[in-house]
C-alpha cells in the first residue's frame, strides 16, 4: 500500500524553507524578531520533508479567491 503524502493534497498550501539571507531580509523588512512570528511545530506533516530545524522560517503560499495568493510565515519550534 502506498504511503499518503499530506504535502501533495490539494487543500495543503505550498510550504518552503527560507534561507538565511531571505530570513534576515524578512525580519528587517517588517522590523520583527523570530519570536514574533507565528509558530509551526517541527513535527508538522506539511514540513517533514523540508529538513527543518528549530528557528527556521517557513513560507506558506495559499491560494486565495480574492487576492490570488496569500503568503504567510511561520517559525519552526520543537514540541
Amino acid at each position: 500500500m502506498a504511503k499518503f503524502k499530506v504535502e501533495n493534497h490539494s487543500l495543503v498550501p505550498k510550504h518552503s524553507k527560507l534561507g538565511e539571507k531571505e530570513t534576515k531580509a524578512l525580519l528587517e523588512r517588517y522590523n520583527i524578531t523570530l519570536s514574533q512570528l507565528p509558530k509551526i511545530l517541527k513535527k508538522d506533516p506539511s514540513i517533514k520533508d523540508l529538513n527543518v530545524k528549530s528557528r527556521d522560517v517557513i513560507k506558506i503560499v495559499r491560494n486565495s479567491p480574492t487576492a490570488g495568493e496569500s503568503i504567510f510565515y511561520r517559525c519552526v519550534v520543537n514540541g
